[in-house]
């Protein structure tokens, strides 16, 4: 069974500023990542933007050159996370851990025997099989609930994004989000994410698939897939079927329409950016 890439998609939040996600596939696998919003003071890694950027653009090329249907995963995700540590502290040594880059993956893989779920963080895998029914796979899967909540926070704290533009201008909002980040990647948060860890790689979270051809796939960042958990404009399966028939282009221009013409402030779907990176990449098994 063979991956085909069909329709892909990586848009920035705004225009002006760097675009964090990234996405990729090579002969046996597909992947999405979404890098974090840096909470640093400044950025540590010049000639992308930002850190997170810098990140998610080492993971892709890593991916992309690396993974094979017998790679062990676990060993290319540690090897990563030290070679990228070793880098960003010679750069900024002294860098509380909120400021450390990180991101959140979600790939479909071939492997020797079967197909698979891989991931770590909040992106998400959404699967249409054979008989017309869907799954979905990610690392996180309760995560956007807990964000929506503490945005709902955000938005009561500072009236919505007409007259804070930005979380880094409410002090209250940067604090509590430095805090929860500075756990990340540690037994105490329990939140597993690619970065500067290498003891990250053992909470890689695999599924094995089950996957007969005709099948499709839709992997994508949890600023596409807020067409599902914030916005509920489609099912998983609408979802997918939306992308095949109008392409991702088409669901992108709708996300924008609801965060910069519906809700341009977050009253109704409170989030702590008005747009936020998406991107998403639509694939066929078959």
């Amino acid at each position: 069974m063979s991956l085909k890439v069909i329709d892909s998609v990586s848009d920035p939040g705004l225009p002006a500023k760097p675009n964090d996600d990234r996405l990729g596939y090579n002969a046996c696998c597909a992947f999405v990542i979404d890098g974090a919003t840096g909470l640093g003071d400044e950025v540590v890694m010049p000639g992308f933007g930002s850190d997170a950027a810098w990140l998610a653009e080492r993971a892709r090329l890593m991916l992309e050159r690396q993974v094979a249907p017998d790679s062990d995963l676990e060993m290319l995700l540690a090897g990563f996370s030290r070679d990228a540590r070793e880098l960003f502290e010679a750069a900024a040594a002294a860098a509380p851990r909120y400021a450390w880059p990180s991101a959140s993956f979600a790939m479909l893989r071939k492997a020797v025997d079967s197909w698979e779920f891989a991931g770590l963080g909040d992106c998400s895998l959404f699967l249409q099989h054979d008989d017309g029914t869907t799954s979905r796979h990610s690392a996180l899967a309760h995560a956007r609930g807990q964000e929506q909540a503490s945005a709902r926070r955000h938005i009561a704290l500072t009236g919505g994004f007409g007259k804070v533009a930005s979380f880094h201008r409410q002090p209250e909002t940067l604090a509590a989000l430095r805090r929860a980040r500075q756990l990340q990647n540690t037994d105490e948060s329990g939140v597993w994410t690619l970065g500067l860890a290498p003891e990250a790689a053992r909470y890689l979270v695999r599924q094995p698939l089950r996957v007969s051809a005709p099948a499709t796939g839709l992997l994508c960042s949890d600023g596409f897939a807020d067409l599902v958990d914030s916005y509920g404009r489609y099912s998983a399966a609408a979802l997918i079927d939306a992308a095949s028939r109008h392409g991702m282009r088409a669901l992108v221009e709708e996300i924008r329409d609801i965060e910069r013409r519906v809700d341009p402030d977050g009253l109704t779907f409170p989030r702590f950016k008005q747009s936020d990176d998406a991107t998403a990449l639509l694939v066929e098994l078959g």
